[in-house]
């Protein structure tokens, strides 16, 4: 009797002993025991960190002041119940952190109150009374805000896990967080088993807390999806993410590492879509780094994800605000919370890049683990070093065979840049545009030819609920919306995004260095029987006070058609040198649909003298542009804003160079900043173009030259190769009894 109560008592030493070393494995997310060790005994010594950490206690102490409500759901995004449930996850997920990092057990008892209330509302709670998504929630109108939710809330957990008692443990993952998971993948498999960043964030909530809870099925079902019928042939669902059959990476967290981005980190749905997913995408990673380390998850696919934080960065202008790619909301940037996490992860993770640091400084913040303390105590050094933006081009693609976007930046001075951005990429799933060969424009002001980006006021309930407005599909994404090319009043792939999303445009050649830059790509599938061919030029020249802007953009069709280039410039109109007829009293749409029935028509003019110029002022500066035209061209100023009775859409201005009944078109233009006013001084400098004149000398289907001159004499001619973009090639033409020869797609010369 004696031996056997001892051996009871070692079983049950072991037992104990087994469950201490269990409870030394929390947090094991993004915080780690050892990690969290290391910041304690460093506070103090890395200000903004300790900064942080001061204001976070003070935001979450004030919250915990006032009564937890755990209300039931009934409001779409931007309204009461779901900025309530949205704020319950940001202020546990803090909490924890405050914990773990204090010691103080208010901040564990505040999430396990909060999280018992969710455990005793959950099991009652039907599918979400708005029933307005294709994978409708249960705490928010849609599983992503529900996924959202989970993936700060697993954090939570794993930061009070030791706190808990077993029983407050077996109820929360019985009631609460294992039927959470159940329903984000097996109840909703539309959602779960696509690659799309909805599927990004339901993968990543899934495989967190599943790492959480040690449970091997989750994490497995997240990193490789749910499995469906193997016969079933791949297709698209109403979001235009792809839903695949079964297969080794077909679905789940690895499969959108592999078909999301494209092999040098730029992500098919554009980087608005990027800053969003790039979360769920390094704080997944970085959990599996912590309890997986076997899939050296942070260097699968050569570093994809490293790559895309920097792709991320370099999308961006000078001011940091991201490229309006796609469905995208303007003004976001890398101050978004999510940025943050990723430049302070990947300077931890991927080897202390001293530029990382200054777009933390700029940032001025980092989130409270070891990677925001690690940032934090280097910039207290002063090791940061300025972000050096760059000339690039990113493919698209899983393979990166599908066309892409090519970034050209030239400056005559620190802080005088002019950025380029041309898209040709594919068709970005159910956020894309239907925009290939599309370009925006920026300087150190921010825009000056703009990219809509999507007709959405996120999270402002009175908008729509927050959602995608119908306009975003009758508008934000048509053609007439970019500044690109249209045929016959037609959008692209005829705006249709199963037709789109089998196509792509391809580059034929980029050029990122030097004083002349160039990027150009052809398109053979917008249209049918029909090709575009663009080529954009910067060019950094000591008779220009700034970079300016060469345009040249061809097209061709099987029949006579109708031609328009649009220009979105952003600003006020001051000068044309052409005469127009002005609408002065009524007002009429230039088409009734693919985006033409939000137009109005407010003025047409037309030139004899070959050259249409447009000069406007914004944000301070002046700038024109000047055109090679026709006598039987039209050139159109529109306004957005018709057809639009809920006054959804801004009302910008656009010129409309527009072509007629001919097989091919050809438009050149030349787009100069030239000058600034100083609303103090009430002086303006430099108002006007220096550029007097530009023409079209010769254009066939072998070779494009175009010429142009300054007010001061100066010719410049620009030679394009059109067929073969070999840097080898030589090429020889004739004009006006005069031979020109050059090696290479393209050449740039001064002639007197």
């Amino acid at each position: 009797m004696k031996d056997k109560f001892k051996i009871a008592f070692i079983f049950f030493g072991l037992i104990l002993g087994l469950n201490t070393v269990l409870a030394q494995n929390h947090p094991n997310l993004i915080l780690t025991e050892k990690g969290v060790e290391a910041i304690k005994a460093s506070l103090g010594k890395a200000p903004l960190f300790d900064k942080v950490l001061a204001e976070t206690i003070a935001e979450v102490d004030a919250e915990m002041a006032t009564a937890i409500e755990v209300p039931i759901p009934k409001d779409m995004s931007g309204g009461y119940t779901h900025e309530r449930h949205k704020k319950n996850w940001f202020m546990m997920q803090k909490a924890g952190v405050l914990y773990q990092i204090t010691d103080q057990e208010k901040y564990a008892v505040y999430i396990r109150d909060m999280l018992l209330e969710y455990a005793k509302m959950y099991p009652k709670l039907p599918i979400h009374p708005t029933d307005r998504s294709y994978s409708t929630g249960k705490i928010f109108w849609q599983c992503l805000n529900d996924a959202n939710w989970l993936v700060y809330t697993s954090q939570a957990y794993d930061c009070i896990y030791n706190f808990l008692t077993e029983n407050e443990r077996k109820h929360l993952e019985k009631d609460l967080f294992r039927p959470y998971a159940d329903f984000l993948s097996t109840g909703n498999p539309q959602f779960f088993n696509r690659i799309h960043n909805h599927s990004t964030w339901g993968n990543a909530a899934v495989g967190m807390i599943g790492l959480v809870m040690n449970d091997k099925e989750l994490v497995e079902r997240a990193l490789y999806g749910l499995k469906v019928d193997v016969n079933k042939k791949n297709e698209r669902d109403n979001d235009g993410g792809l839903i695949r059959p079964d297969g080794q990476k077909k679905a789940g967290f690895l499969a959108q590492l592999d078909d999301s981005f494209s092999p040098d980190g730029y992500f098919t749905e554009g980087p608005y879509y990027l800053r969003y997913a790039i979360f769920p995408f390094l704080q997944f990673a970085k959990s599996l780094a912590n309890n997986r380390p076997e899939l050296d998850i942070l260097t699968y696919r050569d570093s994809i994800l490293k790559k895309a934080v920097y792709a991320l960065l370099y999308q961006t202008d000078k001011n940091g605000l991201f490229f309006p790619i796609n469905d995208a909301q303007k003004g976001m940037s890398w101050n978004a919370r999510e940025v943050i996490m990723a430049v302070d992860l990947a300077y931890q993770h991927y080897g202390e890049d001293p530029m990382l640091l200054s777009v933390a400084e700029k940032q001025g913040t980092v989130i409270l683990d070891e990677a925001g303390f690690m940032v934090a105590r280097d910039l207290a050094k002063g090791l940061a070093q300025p972000m050096r933006q760059k000339s690039i081009a990113y493919t698209d693609g899983p393979n990166g065979d599908e066309g892409g976007i090519g970034i050209l930046r030239n400056s005559t001075a620190p802080g005088n840049e002019l950025c380029l951005v041309m898209k040709y990429s594919a068709q970005g799933m159910g956020h894309g545009h239907f925009d290939k060969l599309s370009y925006s424009l920026y300087d150190e002001t921010g825009e000056i030819m703009q990219d809509y980006g999507a007709a959405r006021w996120v999270n402002i309930d009175q908008k729509g609920g927050g959602r995608y407005l119908k306009e975003n599909n009758t508008w934000a994404k048509q053609s007439i919306a970019h500044n690109t090319l249209v045929i016959n009043e037609t959008s692209h792939y005829d705006g249709d995004i199963r037709i789109g999303e089998k196509h792509h445009p391809d580059l034929y050649y980029f050029h990122g260095s030097g004083p002349v830059q160039v990027v150009s790509a052809k398109s053979k599938n917008a249209y049918p029987d029909g090709e575009l061919h663009r080529t954009m030029v910067l060019v950094k020249e000591d008779h220009f006070r700034h970079p300016i802007l060469i345009d040249v953009f061809r097209a061709t069709s099987a029949a006579n058609s109708q031609y328009d280039l649009p220009v979105w410039f952003q600003g006020h109109l001051l000068r044309t040198n052409f005469a127009y007829d002005s609408e002065l009293t009524t007002l009429n749409t230039l088409g009734d649909g693919h985006g033409y029935q939000h137009l109005w028509k407010e003025a047409v003019g037309k030139t004899e003298n070959g050259n249409a110029y447009i000069n406007w002022f914004s944000n301070g500066k002046f700038y024109s542009m000047m055109s090679a035209v026709d006598p039987e061209d039209e050139l159109i100023f529109a306004r957005l804003g018709a057809n639009d009775p809920d006054f959804n859409l801004r009302h910008d201005p656009a010129f409309i160079i527009r072509k007629k009944d001919r097989r091919n078109a050809i438009f050149v233009s030349i787009i100069e900043p030239h000058g600034a006013y100083n609303p103090v001084a009430e002086i303006a400098e430099h108002p006007f173009t220096s550029i007097e004149k530009v023409s079209v000398l010769h254009d066939d289907a072998a070779y494009t030259v175009i010429q142009f001159n300054n007010k001061a004499g100066k010719v410049w001619t620009l030679f394009l190769a059109n067929k073969d973009a070999s840097k080898e090639a030589t090429h020889t033409i004739e004009i006006k009894e005069k031979t020109y020869e050059w090696q290479g797609p393209f050449r740039l010369r001064s002639e007197r």
